[in-house]
C-alpha cells in the first residue's frame, strides 16, 4: 500500500506537563486514487493523524510508510516527501504569507529548479485547476480573497508540485452551501484525475456524497473503518460515537421503517432520489 501506518501512537504534553495521548496504536492503509474521509468528535486525534500521515509530525512509536519506505527514517529524503504529499490546513490564512497570489503558489516550487516560464505555467495550472482565473487573481493579495477563494488558493499552493496525495483538515468548515459544493466538485475532479484525497470533516452529508471510504476515530483509536456505505449503515455504533450518518441515510432509514424498500447503501441525495424514483 502507498501509505501505511503500523501501530502508530502519539502523545502531547499539557501546560501542566501531563502526557495526553492523541493517537493510540493506529494501523491503516491508504491506496492510490482513494478518497478517504476521517470523522470523529473534536479532540479524537483527526488533525494529529493528518499531520503524522503527511510527515509534519513524527509518532512516539510505530511506523509511517510511503511506498514501503519509513518517512521518519534519518535517511529518508524529506524533499521527496513534500513532492508526493500536499497538505491543506483547517485555517487557510496559516498557509498564506506572500504579497501576491502568484508568489504564494509559486513558493512551493522554489526547490524545483524550474525556469520562469515553467514556474508561471505550473502556477497558472494550479490556480485554474481550483477554479481561480490566473490573470484576474495573480497580482492580488492573498488576504483580499474571500474565505472560499482562500481555501482554493491554499489547495493551489499544495498541488502546484503535483503531489500524489492531498491531505485536508476541515477544508469546508465555515463555507456556505454553494461554495462548499463548488469546492468539493474541485476535489472530486482532482480525485478522478488520480490524486489521492484524505479529508477530515464533520459534514456527514459531504462525506456520504464524495468519500469512498471512512475512518472514524474515538479517543485516539480507530473505532470504525470501511466503505461509506458500510460505516453509515452501522447506525447503532455511530450513535454510540455521537456521529450522525447524514440526512440522506437518516431519511432512507426513516422511509425503510415505514415499509419503503430504500437500500441501506444510500448515503447521498442523488442515491436517495434514484431509490425513490425506483420505488414510485
Amino acid at each position: 500500500m502507498p501509505i501505511e501506518l503500523a501501530n502508530v501512537s502519539c502523545s502531547y504534553r499539557s501546560n501542566t506537563d501531563e502526557l495526553i495521548p492523541a493517537l493510540q496504536d493506529v494501523s491503516l492503509n491508504v491506496g492510490d486514487g482513494e478518497f478517504v474521509g476521517i470523522m470523529g468528535h473534536t479532540g479524537c486525534g483527526k488533525t494529529t493523524l493528518i499531520h503524522i500521515m503527511s510527515g509534519l509530525l513524527a509518532p512516539d512509536s510505530g511506523m509511517v510508510l510511503l511506498d514501503e519506505q519509513d518517512i521518519n527514517s534519518d535517511t529518508y529524503d524529506r524533499n521527496e516527501l513534500r513532492g508526493k504529499v500536499g497538505v491543506v490546513f483547517q485555517f487557510p490564512d496559516y498557509q498564506l504569507f506572500e504579497s501576491t497570489v502568484e508568489k504564494d503558489v509559486a513558493f512551493g516550487l522554489k526547490h524545483k529548479r524550474l525556469d520562469h516560464e515553467e514556474t508561471e505555467a505550473r502556477v497558472r495550472w494550479a490556480l485554474e485547476t481550483v477554479g481561480l482565473p490566473y490573470q484576474e487573481v495573480r497580482s492580488r493579495s492573498p488576504f483580499s480573497l474571500s474565505g472560499g477563494e482562500k481555501r482554493r488558493l491554499a489547495i493551489a499552493g499544495a498541488i502546484v508540485t503535483k503531489p500524489r496525495f492531498l491531505m485536508l483538515d476541515e477544508p469546508i468548515a465555515g463555507l456556505d452551501p454553494q461554495c462548499c459544493q463548488s469546492f468539493m466538485r474541485t476535489l472530486a475532479s482532482m480525485n478522478c484525475d488520480g490524486t489521492t484525497i484524505v479529508m477530515v470533516s464533520h459534514n456527514a452529508d459531504v462525506m456520504g456524497e464524495y468519500a469512498k471510504r471512512l475512518l472514524v476515530l474515538q479517543d485516539g483509536s480507530l473505532a470504525l473503518e470501511g466503505t461509506v456505505q458500510d460505516v453509515f449503515s452501522n447506525l447503532e455504533r455511530l450513535r454510540g460515537l455521537h456521529i450522525n450518518a447524514g440526512a440522506p441515510r437518516a431519511i432512507g432509514n426513516m422511509l425503510a421503517r415505514r415499509g419503503f424498500n430504500v437500500p441501506h447503501t444510500v448515503t447521498s441525495y442523488k442515491e436517495l432520489l434514484y431509490a425513490l424514483k425506483s420505488i414510485l
